[in-house]
């Protein structure tokens, strides 16, 4: 394991150093097991300890360097060496948008009328939670492989994607915009289904509701320290610590001190946070609505359903033959992950059934004969589970789930003065 230690670094007074902090290492592909976080006299220390992405002693000696060398020069606060699409503008694609009411075969529908606009997907990322549905997406012109800049056909994909996203008789609006991209594709994510509202749940309370499988958030008051203390336990999964760091900056509240800790299915954190303003939760109407927004920040990401698998030559029209297939044999992708390299496709998709229940294995055989068994694999399958693993205490906050195997420290100390 790499202990990677910075004491101090920066003033606690800039708001969001966390994230930036916790991107960059999730950007080089780091598996963080434990977090320790704490400002003192307008200081800011994390000690974070890591692995390799397949939870390995860190013994790549070029992200060593590279990690040293950004901590030292402060340059893991600028855009990363391995920094997710979406972080930077491109004249090589054009960057879309998408909010918009979940239904079976929306990603199809989305896909069918982008393939009609001669567009090419090159990436993109799609998240659904609490029957609202968010994507980034990159597109090229089919004819060019460049980005799409022309005003009145960048109308027409803005007209006719709304048509599809707003569906029958959709009270809530459905958006598409074109976006400059200068936002991490995740954390953009978030932004969006936040803007959503998503968080806003229907049906039984979360007092009514014991599933184990949910997250359980809670805010208690530290009247001494007049801090909010934000505690949660959920299911461990990758980019989890993420995803509530990035809920709490982009709410602005500032993590004074906190500590995580993932064991073998289960992580928890808790943080001592206030709002920019100074002042701890306060209200209780704002208490219920921070811990909606956390309780959705963690339930957004959260894997539920098959997971498959898509590695092939890539062409124009891939991607909506694949969801066609996908939704013509009932099944419903709760999570898409887009991208090409080297002229090929490699896609994740999480699928269930239409009716909410797990895939039956003779759909997935008929659906693996059609696209191809060497193309398309199940990569994980949450519902026929092998033998439970060893105890370890390797989790995966930040990356896959990984055997543990012999662990490595690592320390990295600066004094900023």
């Amino acid at each position: 394991m790499m202990l990677v230690r910075m004491q101090p670094l920066f003033s606690v007074k800039k708001h969001g150093i966390l994230l930036e902090v916790v991107q960059f290492l999730i950007d080089l592909n780091l598996i963080i097991t434990k977090a320790y976080i704490s400002s003192d006299g307008g200081w800011f220390m994390g000690v974070f300890n890591v692995t390799d992405h397949d939870g390995k002693k860190l013994e790549d000696e070029g992200i060593i360097s590279y990690i040293k060398k950004s901590i030292e020069t402060e340059a893991c606060f600028l855009p990363p060496l391995r920094s997710s699409v979406g972080v930077t503008p491109s004249k090589e694609h054009t960057s879309i948008e998408l909010t918009g009411t979940d239904r079976p075969g929306l990603l199809s529908e989305v896909c069918a009328v982008l393939a009609d606009l001669r567009c090419n997907v090159v990436n993109a990322e799609v998240w659904t939670h609490n029957a609202r549905a968010a994507a980034v997406v990159h597109i090229t012109d089919e004819s060019t492989g460049r980005a799409i800049e022309d005003p009145s056909r960048l109308s027409k994909i803005k007209e006719l994607l709304c048509n599809v996203l707003r569906g029958n008789n959709d009270q809530r609006a459905a958006k598409m915009t074109v976006s400059m991209g200068v936002t991490h594709t995740e954390r953009r994510l978030h932004q969006m289904m936040f803007d959503d509202r998503d968080y806003e749940r229907g049906g039984p309370s979360r007092a009514e509701d014991k599933s184990s499988s949910r997250p359980h958030v809670a805010l208690l008051d530290c009247f001494e320290k007049d801090y909010t203390v934000a505690t949660m336990r959920s299911k461990d999964r990758p980019k989890l610590l993420f995803d509530t760091v990035c809920t709490l900056t982009d709410m602005q509240y500032m993590v004074f001190h906190g500590t995580v800790d993932t064991g073998r299915t289960e992580a928890y954190q808790e943080y001592y946070i206030r709002h920019i303003n100074g002042l701890p939760i306060i209200s209780e109407a704002e208490r219920q609505r921070v811990t909606q927004c956390l309780e959705a920040a963690i339930e957004r990401r959260a894997s539920e359903g098959l997971e498959l698998e898509l590695c092939t030559d890539d062409r124009v029209g891939l991607l909506s033959d694949i969801t066609r297939i996908f939704r013509e044999n009932g099944l419903c992708i709760t999570r898409a992950e887009i991208s090409t390299k080297g002229g090929k496709a490699i896609d994740n998709f999480y699928v269930m059934d239409a009716s909410g229940i797990p895939v039956d294995s003779k759909t997935i055989d008929s659906i693996c004969r059609q696209i191809g068994r060497t193309t398309l694999r199940v990569k994980q399958n949450p519902f026929f589970s092998p033998e439970p693993p060893k105890e370890t205490s390797v989790g995966f906050l930040f990356g896959s789930f990984f055997k543990p195997l012999s662990f490595q420290k690592f320390r990295l100390i600066r004094s900023y003065s």
